[in-house]
């Protein structure tokens, strides 16, 4: 079982920066890192991901240049560094996480077991 705590998310400007922080607990060996979101009236959608090691991400086209996951092993935490906000943007972000080795990392919603209860993100325009 792992349990995940995002934080982190706000109000900000459009061309503004934020990071979201996942922290995770329980047994958190060897596991995959994913952040979703979910804007009002629509699906979620993926992201960013990253591997259990570390060495791979992957990001959506819609964020590619703009965002960076990163993650600290030693803090069990994994990090969602947003720059360049645009108000599309706006939505709830969720970290997920589903247990893995390798290098290939899914970017599906339906390959991660556990989730944070999201954060609020709204940048403005």
């Amino acid at each position: 079982q792992v349990q995940l705590v995002e934080s982190g998310g706000g109000l900000v400007q459009a061309g503004g920066s934020l990071r979201l922080s996942c922290a995770a607990s329980g047994r958190t060996f060897a596991y995959h890192m994913g952040w979703f979101r979910q804007a009002p009236g629509k699906e979620r959608e993926f992201v960013a991901a990253i591997s259990w090691s570390g060495i791979s991400a992957h990001y959506a086209d819609s964020v590619k240049g703009r965002f960076t996951v990163s993650r600290d092993n030693a803090k069990n935490t994994v990090y969602l560094q947003m720059n360049s906000l645009k108000p599309e943007d706006t939505a709830v972000y969720y970290c997920a996480a589903y247990h893995g080795f390798g290098e290939v990392v899914a970017v599906v919603d339906s390959a991660y077991d556990y989730w944070g209860q999201g954060t609020q993100v709204t940048v403005s325009s």
